[in-house]
C-alpha cells in the first residue's frame, strides 16, 4: 500500500501570509513580467572568432510566422499543387475521383 506524502500545515500555512502579505504592500505581485533579456559572455573568444561590429536586431516573429517558413510553406505548396497535376495527367482521372467522390452530377438537391 502507498502512502502519500503529507505536508505540514503550519508551513502551508506560513507561506499563504507570507503571499498575502506581498499582495497588500504590492498589488502587482502576481502580474506576470515581459522575460528579461540575458546576455551570455565568454571569458576569451575562441581562436579565430572576431566579435560582431553590429548587434542584429531581431524582429520577435508573430506565432510563428517568419519569412523563412512562410517561404518554405509556399514552396511546399506549389510542389503539392505540381504532383497533383502529374497524377492526375497519368491517370486521366482527378484526384477527387480517385478517393472516390463522385463529380460532374451536380449535388442532386430536391428544388
Amino acid at each position: 500500500m502507498a502512502t502519500i506524502p503529507s505536508v505540514s500545515s503550519s508551513s502551508f500555512i506560513t507561506h499563504q501570509h507570507s503571499l498575502c502579505r506581498e499582495l497588500r504592500r504590492n498589488p502587482n505581485f502576481l502580474h506576470l513580467k515581459k522575460p528579461s533579456k540575458f546576455n551570455v559572455r565568454a571569458a576569451k573568444l575562441p581562436a579565430g572568432v572576431e566579435k560582431p561590429r553590429v548587434e542584429p536586431k531581431l524582429i520577435e516573429p508573430f506565432l510563428g510566422f517568419t519569412n523563412t517558413a512562410e517561404i518554405w510553406n509556399s514552396r511546399a505548396c506549389m510542389m503539392g499543387i505540381i504532383g497533383i497535376f502529374v497524377v492526375e495527367l497519368i491517370s486521366h482521372k482527378g484526384i477527387l475521383q480517385m478517393i472516390g467522390v463522385e463529380v460532374g452530377k451536380g449535388l442532386n438537391l430536391p428544388l
